[in-house]
């Protein structure tokens, strides 16, 4: 049923939603966004 959604997921890329930064991390190229949460 929901396996349309499995494409829009990778083990590839983490996010991190942290009180003062928030991180995107891509495996291949570190970490792409590292910006003020609020």
């Amino acid at each position: 049923m929901f396996s349309f959604l499995r494409s829009y997921f990778s083990n590839d890329l983490a996010i991190d939603l942290g009180t003062a930064n928030t991180l995107i991390y891509v495996r291949s190229k570190g970490i792409v966004l590292d910006e003020p949460s609020v």
